[in-house]
């Protein structure tokens, strides 16, 4: 036997390590069948060179809890059955928003039917807006073609009324009420009869009778000429007349009291009617008198007196 070497038996080879080199398996030695104190820990026991780390027998894995998945770990350097790189995807690597939103494609991406729902409001807004300011140009123009303003009434040509036998407004020519008129002679005024068109329908009565008279005092004549003087009055159903003075001379055509309303007989609320007299005036103030006088029919109510620039008539 060589020296230092007395088999496997030997007290040399109790290393229980020893069948993991070259020499010890070469002097026949076995692994052992238990361990140093430690069931089962021989089971462990690889010869070097034969264990791959990261690999785990399917039997060795531990028991899963209930509910639970085992899951099993490839071998160190091989890709797992269970995962696969994030480029290989469909659609690739999640972005960073994604990834802070959660996985599994939970995550809530930015609200799409709020914005949408936002700018059709304001599209509406914009459209009614725009509406409702082409619907106001055309009132405003239509408002134009229809009068929209209306326009400033225009004077009339006529004599404007006048209580007072002061002058008319300049370019107006006097006019005067009944009761603004000089009574003489037992003359009155009444309002009992309907139809008069002076202030308040008042009038001139008891004119029939000689002496009874009406003096006007006008003022304010623009000019020396002619002019027509009208005489507002009602008979009652029959033909009247009266005289006529002017600045003191008597005009030699009466005043004509006529019918012209064809009023029945009686019946002065029917009569009302208009006469006229061409006269010569002087500018500033005159004298117009109208009176019942010797072969004058008087029988008449007398409610208005105006003025008329040139012999017109009508």
């Amino acid at each position: 036997m060589t020296p230092g070497n007395n088999g496997a038996s030997t007290p040399e080879d109790d290393d229980p390590f020893g069948y993991l080199y070259a020499d010890g398996q070469a002097n026949g030695a076995q692994p052992p069948s238990g361990g140093y104190g430690y069931p089962g820990s021989v089971n462990r026991v690889r010869a070097v060179g034969q264990r791959q780390y990261g690999q785990q027998a399917a039997q060795q894995a531990p028991t899963a809890a209930y509910g639970q998945v085992p899951q099993q770990q490839g071998a160190y350097g091989q890709p797992s059955a269970h995962y696969a790189a994030p480029e290989t995807l469909p659609g690739g690597a999640p972005t960073g928003r994604q990834q802070a939103q959660g996985g599994g494609g939970r995550g809530r991406g930015p609200n799409t039917k709020g914005l949408l729902i936002g700018a059709i409001a304001v599209v509406a807004a914009v459209v009614i807006g725009i509406s409702v300011a082409m619907l106001g140009d055309k009132g405003d123009s239509g408002g134009d073609k229809a009068g929209g303003t209306a326009p400033t009434a225009t004077r009339s040509s006529g004599p404007s009324p006048s209580t007072t036998d002061t002058a008319a407004p300049a370019g107006e020519l006097p006019k005067s009420d009944a009761k603004a008129l000089q009574l003489g002679g037992g003359a009155s005024t009444a309002s009992d009869v309907k139809g008069a068109r002076s202030d308040g329908g008042v009038y001139v009565t008891n004119f029939n009778n000689v002496g009874a008279s009406v003096t006007w005092n006008v003022n304010g004549i623009p000019a020396d000429g002619k002019y027509t003087v009208y005489v507002g009055y009602t008979v009652p159903g029959k033909d009247g007349t009266a005289t006529l003075t002017v600045n003191g001379s008597v005009s030699e055509q009466p005043v004509k009291l006529k019918n012209w309303a064809g009023a029945p007989q009686g019946d002065y609320e029917k009569g009302w009617t208009k006469t006229y007299n061409y006269v010569q005036l002087n500018k500033g103030t005159n004298t117009i008198k109208i009176s019942c006088e010797q072969g004058n029919q008087c029988d008449a109510d007398i409610d208005q007196l105006w003025l008329v620039k040139g012999w017109v008539g009508g």
